[in-house]
């Protein structure tokens, strides 16, 4: 019988031994091309049914995760004063998606226990090494792998803890709030939206850990990295597509103004010209998309801002900028604006960055939550108290240094001030950003016969390198690091902008310039063709 039950499950003899000591079903009555489901027997008094683990682990972390994702929502409303209608969007969206992934189906635990017996046999980790020996009767798979966590990786696949802030961002697109991806990514790392010590507020609202379900919530929720706003708007995309949610674009309005409003510049006058050049363009990239490598919708719209400052400041390469280094051109004030706001968000700090205590309040609380010594050994804590001394000592050493080094810093700052004075110096440096960014400087137009909306285009040496005037480049960068998009990406957003209007002026006034020819037309347009009946008498 033995060995018609190896030629019928199609396992070697190790791998029935397994299965023998564990109570599986491998009777040759059994298909023997799929992987049985197991059948464990439990001969302790509290033992645990199979499906009694696979329920517990699902439930614990669909639970977790949808309790973060609260968390998240309650701290956009009373943070960042997001509208309160987004707690309501949340909860049916993310149900949707939960059943989008069939993880909830009866299937789901056989399913995902064949396929990990179905592949091939890996390197064995520390939780998966000799189970029977140290965790009892849990079910394992013929690999030897712990079953609890090979569920736990199948759900974590399904529903990345990363997702609870795409859902976060879905929910305030869905509202209309000018929240962009990058303020969502800013406020976890800053620890003001709860992500990397969230799961502590989940142990709190749960227990850490059960008998089914023995994995500490500090392994199930906790991340182990920032998510970028470019995946964030991915995955919000992917999101709304995988439940077949129409996406409306971007509150274009709200988000323009508010950039506009962060580089001071009056929002009475531009934001009438941005919302008509929008409206006409209606650019795809204001929709969120899937593709990670797309440009952003935040650069979308700023791109259409920055053509709405170039028509009517006349941003056109005539040495704006070169002109404010001596206040000869009245509208310097502009350039001097925008340097200015680009200075300023160079040297915006974050809190946590201001000084070395904050940064370590910023490392304890957000980076290492909950992270406290586990070993109570007395020699051990013995080294421990030999450590926080030196520390101490550190600390005083550094607090006394703090000034002298601070001096020195100020007096940097002084040269670099004195050397700035120079009109060649700026004009060199600006050369030298320009070419950190891999963009070339034009001298300023002379000799102007026509002023007209000037175009850029790139040249391909070793890269590509965009040929550009120092003018609209102090308008690119400044506006590049207030919606935090790189400069070269912006500039790309501009110029798709650009060819997109050139190619509707082009179709609309060929439109224009079309004649219509009678003879061609059909009967009920040829008016000699027309019955008495037909004609309308037009006079007046």
């Amino acid at each position: 019988e033995r060995d018609m039950d190896i030629i019928a499950t199609g396992l070697d003899e190790e791998q029935l031994n397994i299965r023998y000591s564990k109570g599986c079903n491998t009777s040759r009555r059994a298909n023997p091309v799929e992987p049985t489901v197991p059948t464990i027997d439990f001969e302790n008094n509290n033992s645990i049914s199979y499906e009694e683990y696979y329920s517990e682990i699902r439930s614990r972390y669909l639970n977790g995760l949808q309790f973060m994702i609260q968390l998240q929502c309650r701290a956009l409303v009373d943070k960042f004063n997001v509208s309160p209608l987004i707690i309501g969007l949340v909860g049916p969206l993310w149900l949707r998606f939960v059943a989008s992934t069939r993880i909830t189906s009866d299937e789901w635990a056989d399913q995902t226990f064949q396929d990990s017996e179905s592949q091939i046999q890996g390197e064995e980790d520390n939780e998966s090494s000799h189970p029977g020996d140290r965790y009892g009767s849990e079910p394992i798979n013929i690999h030897r792998k712990r079953i609890i966590y090979v569920w736990y990786r199948s759900l974590k696949s399904a529903i990345p803890i990363s997702l609870s802030l795409a859902i976060s961002f879905l929910v305030c697109h869905l509202a209309r709030e000018p929240i962009t991806p990058s303020d969502i990514s800013n406020w976890t790392l800053e620890g003001k939206i709860p992500y990397f010590s969230a799961f502590l507020e989940i142990e709190n609202k749960f227990s850490p850990r059960s008998n089914a379900c023995p994995i500490l919530a500090s392994c199930m929720f906790r991340p182990i990295k920032a998510v970028s706003s470019q995946k964030l708007e991915s995955m919000a995309a992917d999101v709304a597509r995988r439940i077949r949610l129409q996406l409306p674009p971007v509150n274009f309005h709200a988000v323009a103004s508010r950039y506009l409003r962060q580089l001071s510049l009056p929002i009475e006058e531009l934001l009438p010209l941005a919302c008509r050049i929008c409206e006409w363009s209606n650019p795809p990239e204001l929709y969120l998309s899937a593709n990670e490598l797309r440009i952003p919708t935040r650069g979308c719209v700023v791109s259409i801002v920055i053509v709405a400052i170039r028509v009517l400041y006349g941003i056109n390469g005539y040495g704006m900028w070169e002109s404010s280094l001596s206040n000869k051109n009245p509208n310097s004030e502009l350039m001097q604006i925008l340097e200015a706001k680009y200075n300023e968000t160079d040297d915006m700090q974050q809190e946590y960055s201001s000084d070395l205590p904050s940064y370590l309040d910023y490392c304890k609380d957000v980076v290492f939550p909950g992270l406290r010594p586990s070993y109570k050994d007395p020699e051990k804590l013995k080294l421990l108290k030999i450590e926080n001394e030196l520390l101490d000592e550190l600390w005083e050493f550094y607090q006394n240094n703090k000034t002298r080094v601070e001096d020195y810093s100020y007096g940097d700052q002084d040269s670099a001030r004195e050397n700035r004075a120079s009109k060649d110096l700026a004009i060199k440096r600006m050369k030298m950003d320009m070419e950190d960014n891999k963009f070339c400087y034009i001298p300023p137009r002379s000799n102007v016969k026509r002023k007209d909306y000037i175009h850029y285009a790139r040249k391909r040496e070793d890269v590509y390198v965009y040929a550009v005037h120092a003018d609209y480049y102090v308008l690119l960068r400044s506006c590049a690091k207030v919606a935090q998009v790189e400069t070269r990406i912006m500039h790309i957003a501009v110029l798709a902008l650009e060819r997109r209007l050139q190619w509707m002026e082009k179709r609309a006034d060929s439109s224009l310039r079309m004649k219509f020819n009678l003879n061609d037309t059909c009967g009920f347009c040829n008016s000699e063709s027309a019955t008495d009946d037909d004609r309308m008498d037009l006079s007046i």
